[in-house]
């Protein structure tokens, strides 16, 4: 017997289709704003990621050397392959270019609550537009499709930041800031004690007093964003704050205002984030880690060899997500759906399976015995499989040219000619034939 590796999940038909339930909505909604499905490689030069995060990387990664002596990375992440493929092709592709993707993707780390080292997002992007409405529009979508999970603004938030309001208050301190390590640390704030993190933040320059007076600054109000303006007094934390407040008026002009609250502290750990950035939380705090989150990347595709082109996305991960819906109650049920089953009695098969082929034409799940089961064990087998109606081909009742129609919910039972059923139209239910 084999044991699954750890970090990495199977999938049963019950739980398989509440997931799948889950990214159809998350695509569906994506299809509605018009973004369009793109598919990428499970593989990508290990130096790609290299470049953009540093040798570090690597120990994260599943990488290796393939049989062609190339060093090669299951795919980490999606940005830096849907980025790749914007410089590819950026001269054909129409502006903005907005793509959606879901698909596996895999990191060697420890495995915790909500985090595998085989794990699952559905990938939303923009590229091509630097107004504030790309950023609304994300968050518009990632609203839309939570909320079409049957979530509500009592069960989520997010937590709206800017990273250049983060770097341009450090760079406004008399101070040699590591900025990146500054911003890092603001990234752990939620996650450790003030006095670490303030430690990590003298570690990255500060002193002792502007790291406790630039964590004061990032407790300001939405209201009262123009106080850091007037405490830096820097056309980069200028510009900043007024891109956050055009995005954020944006947010209320689609509607998604209310679940958006200014959260400075709120910093992605990534360092190629530019602009606006958010991660969504639990607002109960019941899930202790971030739900997903997303950004501002303008410089990421001039970095891999492009055109400068501002970009913005979001990457909702499946097993966050996953937690929040069961916390809330809304994550779909984990069982088999069926609409009938076709039940053979004798020698009947031919007519038998002339009926599930119409019903399947017309859209509906069925099945039928492939076993040679008895009358019995084919009955259990449909009651196992949540079948709503039995459809019951017998040798007695074709011989007077009818079917029993039999409803698995009450048990009651009905004939019905067998050239009439399921008719022309859609196939009746038994409530119908009753």
């Amino acid at each position: 017997m084999y044991d699954r590796l750890k970090g990495f999940r199977d999938f049963y038909p019950g739980e398989m289709s509440a997931r799948r339930e889950t990214i159809d909505t998350l695509e569906e909604t994506a299809s509605r704003y018009g973004f369009r499905e793109v598919g990428t490689p499970a593989l990508e030069g290990t130096q790609m990621y290299v470049d953009k995060s540093g040798e570090e990387i690597v120990e994260e990664l599943y990488a290796f050397e393939d049989r062609g002596g190339r060093e090669v990375a299951m795919t980490p992440e999606l940005t830096p392959t849907v980025a790749r493929m914007v410089v590819q092709k950026q001269q054909e592709l129409s502006k903005p270019i907005k793509w959606v993707s879901t698909r596996p993707f895999w990191r060697y780390e420890e495995p915790q609550q909500g985090r595998f080292r085989e794990f699952y997002q559905t990938n939303v992007d923009i590229f091509g537009s630097s107004d504030p409405a790309a950023d609304a529009e994300i968050l518009a979508w990632a609203a839309d499709a939570l909320t079409g999970l049957g979530l509500t603004g009592e069960h989520f938030e997010f937590r709206v930041s800017h990273r250049d309001i983060l770097g341009g208050l450090l760079e406004s301190f008399d101070a040699d800031v590591d900025t990146e390590a500054a911003i890092r640390a603001v990234d752990k704030s939620d996650k450790i004690e003030k006095a670490e993190y303030h430690g990590l933040l003298t570690d990255a320059g500060l002193s002792y007093d502007q790291a406790e007076q630039f964590d004061d600054l990032l407790a300001v109000d939405a209201d009262d964003l123009d106080e850091l303006i007037t405490f830096a007094d820097t056309d980069r934390v200028e510009a900043a704050v007024t891109n956050l407040q055009d995005v954020l008026a944006a947010a209320e002009d689609f509607g998604v205002r209310e679940y958006c609250t200014l959260s400075l502290e709120t910093a992605r750990g990534l360092d190629y984030y530019t602009g606006v950035v958010f991660e969504c939380f639990d607002s109960t705090g019941e899930v202790s880690r971030s739900i997903f989150g997303g950004g501002r990347y303008d410089d990421l595709i001039e970095s891999f060899g492009g055109q400068p082109t501002p970009a913005v996305g979001v990457a909702p991960g499946h097993a966050t997500l996953s937690l929040l819906c069961q916390r809330a109650g809304v994550w779909p049920e984990e069982e088999l759906s069926t609409d009938y089953y076709v039940l053979q009695v004798g020698d009947t098969r031919p007519v038998a399976a002339r009926v599930a082929r119409d019903l399947r034409e017309r859209g509906h799940v069925v099945e039928s015995d492939v076993a040679g089961r008895s009358f019995g064990a084919q009955l259990d087998y449909a009651d196992s499989i949540n079948a709503e109606t039995v459809v019951i081909v017998g040798e007695q009742d074709l011989e007077n040219d009818e079917l029993t129609i039999k409803d698995m919910e009450s048990g009651d039972q009905t004939q019905v000619p067998v050239d009439e059923f399921p008719g022309d139209d859609d196939a009746p239910t038994y409530e119908d034939l009753g």
